[in-house]
């Protein structure tokens, strides 16, 4: 397979990579994924079904014995040298990005810098998978809890951030000893070939890390089969808590532990010490960065009374000014949404905000998937944005009364991803955020902030268990007690 996007013509589909092998899905079968911007084919990708599922879990069950024996020193290093050469592919990311999801070059260069992140901090993990002496109550016995890899992970990364977050489905896993099925996104399938194409390339041992993508409609077989598969004994998921919902409950059939990571509703709250001009600022980053398809994205602007008219104002000012376009043809902060069935249900909020009373500052509907940064102003809880996720570039000022309320209004909601809190007052700031229902806060920050070292996940509807750091250690790895006698042990018969 080649290691160029350009190389890899839409006439030569992306294959699967099992056991250290390009190749493509049993019987053939391939898929079609075409542009978001016109009706240019992108890819044609393998369409890997229930069997080629199995046969790499196989391949990653038949590597895991080698793998796991590693020293920490070489998982290390493979990971690093991927790091490095993930830099040097930012062209190609960029170019598949494009094609496939309509990504600008602003969002696949973050996607870039942050997976070779995420792959340098898995790596400084190596040498930090311990565990502990804990004291017992027999005399001369040692009890050891130790950290040993699960066995093989079954990742599956959603098309939104694609480098980024199937980087983080698989690296930790990685270098805790585990080896991988990566099961990629059918809306970016060339996009992810490129994680397995890189780390390959680094040096990886054949079935360490294994990738297929199926057609859409083969979804469900697809991943039961590799959810049900005995080697299996990890499932990651990052997508939609609808998915979310079915994965989970095919994990505790065959009792799998799964870390999910699934929507969300950010709520960015503006009280009424707040610094305007920041909170301004890091609204307009968390809700239209990548058009507002992140799932950490600003979704509801709660803003005090107080400041509520200022705040619309200068929102509405800095979101009309980002640049729109395609991103085949220039650098521009918001690109394409991802199909136009973004754009058909963006448009549905706006229609139903606006006829039950909220006012449009700047947007609105579109025809196409280049869509305008929508600010709707007077949101409130008879509205569908008020509850739904937009998962684009359309968002929600609600006005508050008070602390209380801004409280209130942040915690009515299904999802707990990520939030953030302004003031002026740190005390209070900190007071806020340790009342909002959310695995993640910000004070004085945007709601869009990760870094690989940190416990990355959410609470209620989106989703259970941690990536990232010591967290994600925790998760990939089983936790055993082993007990070794310096000295013959009595028993009572």
């Amino acid at each position: 397979m080649s290691t160029s996007v350009n190389a890899q013509a839409a006439s030569l589909p992306v294959q699967l990579f099992i056991g250290g092998q390009w190749q493509m899905a049993q019987g053939g079968k391939t898929f079609k994924r075409f542009s978001p911007l016109d009706p240019q084919l992108s890819t044609e990708a393998s369409a890997a079904g229930v069997a080629d599922a199995q046969a790499a879990a196989n391949a990653a069950a038949a590597a895991l014995p080698a793998w796991a024996a590693t020293g920490p020193g070489q998982r290390r290093d493979i990971l690093l040298k991927a790091a490095a050469l993930l830099a040097t592919r930012a062209h190609d990311v960029a170019a598949a990005m494009s094609l496939e999801i309509g990504a600008s070059a602003l969002w696949a260069q973050r996607n870039i810098g942050h997976a070779a992140g995420t792959l340098r901090e898995a790596a400084a993990l190596a040498t930090q998978i311990s565990g502990e002496i804990i004291p017992s109550d027999v005399p001369g016995l040692v009890s050891m809890g130790v950290r040993q890899p699960a066995g093989v992970v079954l990742g599956i990364a959603p098309w939104n951030a694609p480098i980024i977050l199937a980087v983080r489905a698989i690296a930790v896993p990685l270098v805790c000893g585990n080896t991988v099925v990566l099961k990629g996104s059918e809306t970016c399938p060339r996009t992810h070939a490129l994680i397995a194409q890189v780390l390959q390339e680094a040096g990886l041992p054949p079935g360490v890390l294994n990738f297929i993508v199926n057609a859409p409609q083969d979804a469900a077989d697809v991943v039961n089969a590799l959810i049900a598969h005995p080697a299996v004994r990890r499932v990651n998921f990052t997508g939609s808590t609808k998915v979310g919902r079915l994965i989970a409950r095919a994990c505790a059939e065959h009792l799998k532990p799964a870390v999910l990571e699934l929507g969300g509703k950010a709520p960015l709250l503006v009280l009424d010490d707040a610094d305007l001009d920041a909170a301004v600022a890091a609204a307009t980053f968390g809700a239209f960065n990548n058009s507002g398809q992140i799932c950490m994205s600003t979704e509801r602007l709660i803003v005090d009374e107080s400041l509520a008219d200022e705040f619309a104002t200068k929102l509405t000012a800095r979101a009309k000014a980002l640049p729109l376009g395609d991103p085949r043809e220039g650098n521009f902060v918001l690109g394409s949404v991802v199909d136009p069935s973004a754009v058909a249900r963006c448009n549905a909020l706006i229609d139903d905000a606006l006829a039950k009373g909220a006012k449009l500052l700047c947007g609105g509907r579109s025809d196409n998937t280049l869509m305008q940064a929508t600010v709707l102003d007077h949101v409130n809880n008879a509205m569908s944005i008020y509850h739904d996720e937009s998962f684009g570039p359309v968002k929600g000022i609600i006005r508050v009364r008070s602390e209380d309320h801004a409280i209130a209004v942040a915690n009515d909601t299904e999802f707990g991803l990520s939030a953030s809190v302004f003031s002026s007052d740190f005390q209070r700031a900190w007071r806020v955020a340790s009342r909002i229902d959310s695995g993640i806060c910000h004070i004085n920050g945007a709601t869009v902030h990760d870094e690989a070292q940190m416990p990355f996940g959410g609470v209620k509807a989106s989703g259970y268990g941690r990536f990232g750091g010591r967290a994600g250690i925790d998760a990939f790895t089983e936790l055993r007690w082993i007990t070794m006698p310096s000295a013959p042990r009595q028993y009572p018969f």
